[in-house]
């Protein structure tokens, strides 16, 4: 599984799909949160936090990570490398797991170096240091299991096709739809049913954790999700086999 793993991450950074998932991240992320007059703009927020960051972070990997993963299984059926990727002694599991954690990798570096923003936050802090740390630290881990929910979704609509623009597409709006559309329900309705489909929804439940709480419900939610998503792809890949 290291060997698959190891390919897919050199796979990212041999072409420009790594790289420029980086960059765009972090241009739209400085640009928004540094640069533009925006609801996000750290300067004219008068007050120490980086809620614009976690509040742009989850919109812009609604597009960035489906450009990630919309290559993995796609790319791998157009050219015929399938099914000797499945006559190798790796289960249809192992080879899933490989890629979703190449994807997540890729994910954790895009977030590094906004660390520099909390650096500078922190100092501009009056006084210095006045901020939220413990929020901080809830909102990336929030936004990293964000990114590996959106991860797992985008590799199960990779494996659907064998046309990337296709397998962005899917993922796209089935992000968007775990995301944003439970929460788009919950505010037309009213009730504890309306609370229930809200819980459905990936933004609650990363909202809970932003808050600087990290509670067992929320982590079980996001991993449920994440091993739903890898379990279907899974099946998605046997059923190649019981086809034949």
């Amino acid at each position: 599984m290291f060997a698959l793993y190891k390919k897919e991450l050199s796979a990212f950074f041999s072409s420009l799909i790594g790289y420029l998932t980086i960059i765009v991240f972090l241009l739209m992320t400085g640009l928004m949160l540094w640069v533009f007059r925006t609801s996000f703009n750290l300067l004219d927020y008068k007050y120490a936090g980086l809620d614009g960051l976690f509040l742009l972070g989850p919109f812009l990997y609604l597009f960035l990570i489906p450009a990630i993963t919309m290559r993995m299984f796609a790319e791998e059926k157009r050219n015929g490398t399938m099914e000797l990727l499945l006559t190798k002694p790796l289960s249809e599991l192992t080879i899933v797991v490989a890629k979703f954690l190449a994807g997540l990798t890729l994910v954790v570096i895009s977030l590094l170096p906004t660390l520099v923003y909390y650096w500078a936050v922190y100092r501009l802090g009056d006084p210095v240091g006045n901020i939220d740390t413990g929020s901080v630290v809830g909102s990336y881990i929030g936004l990293v299991f964000l990114g590996a929910a959106f991860i797992a979704i985008g590799l199960f609509s990779s494996s659907l096709t064998n046309n990337q623009i296709v397998a962005f597409i899917i993922a796209a709006m089935l992000c968007a739809f775990c995301y944003l559309g439970f929460e788009s329900l919950y505010q037309l309705m009213h009730g504890q049913f309306a609370l229930l489909l809200r819980s459905l929804g990936l933004q609650s439940h990363y909202e809970s954790i932003s808050r600087g709480v990290i509670d067992t419900r929320d982590i079980i939610y996001f991993l449920s999700v994440i091993v739903f998503f890898i379990m279907l792809t899974r099946m998605v890949l046997q059923s190649r086999k019981w086809k034949k």
